[in-house]
């Protein structure tokens, strides 16, 4: 690899990540990616990793800091996705019978996110619905809803209020709804039990993801030149 190949911004990285939807517009675009979580094949033969082209899944323990193998100069953006069961205000009528510990590990997560955004001094996003993080850390940057995207991808008419903490230069996109679509539904409140609702209602919005690719790929763009 020569000494211009090391400098180049060519790879994104999204923690508490299972779906990849986040980082679908990168991958399309020619970045490398890295989507890290729990939940992602063991690959014990490949050190946790598991590749597909240019998108690596790792199956790692994000309840502690996670290692990574990826050059920090080529980093060019960040997301995570912490866990959100034991903070969101929807659930704080549970708060108590959860007790401290389930507490801990939930802000313990959200700081290793935090704390890997900062060290890769790309642009990033945390991403969490309305929780009591802000007791702990700051108040959210932004919020946002699905159906403001809906221009990107019009399946996205639906509602969910989410907060986003950004830094190192993170530009958030600009609403951008289709017209003719109506009210968006409530279809995450009404997602019915099972093993994969966690799953389904923390997935990233398609439109989101693109909005966010948009407004930030074009900033590093403006930055290389």
């Amino acid at each position: 690899m020569t000494d211009k190949d090391k400098n180049m911004k060519d790879v994104v990285i999204s923690l508490f990540d299972v779906t990849g939807k986040m980082v679908h517009p990168w991958l399309d675009a020619g970045y490398e990616c890295w989507i890290v979580d729990l939940q992602h094949p063991p690959a014990y033969e490949t050190g946790g990793v598991t590749t597909e082209g240019r998108l690596h899944k790792v199956h790692a323990d994000l309840t502690r800091p996670w290692l990574c193998p990826v050059d920090r100069e080529r980093i060019a953006f960040v997301s995570a996705f912490p866990p959100c069961d034991h903070l969101a205000v929807s659930g704080a009528r549970w708060f108590k019978g959860k007790g401290l510990r389930r507490l801990a590990v939930s802000v313990e997560m959200f700081a290793t996110a935090a704390e890997f955004c900062e060290w890769a001094g790309a642009p990033y996003m945390i991403e969490n619905p309305v929780s009591n993080i802000a007791s702990h850390w700051r108040k959210a940057d932004h919020t946002f809803s699905p159906h403001h995207f809906t221009g990107w991808v019009r399946e996205d008419n639906y509602t969910k209020k989410t907060c986003i903490w950004t830094g190192n230069g993170f530009v958030m996109p600009p609403e951008f709804k289709a017209e003719g679509l109506g009210e968006p539904d409530d279809r995450i409140h009404k997602c019915p039990p099972g093993p994969e609702r966690h799953n389904i209602r923390s997935a990233t919005p398609a439109g989101f993801s693109r909005a966010v690719f948009e407004a930030n790929s074009r900033r590093l763009e403006l930055v290389a030149a």
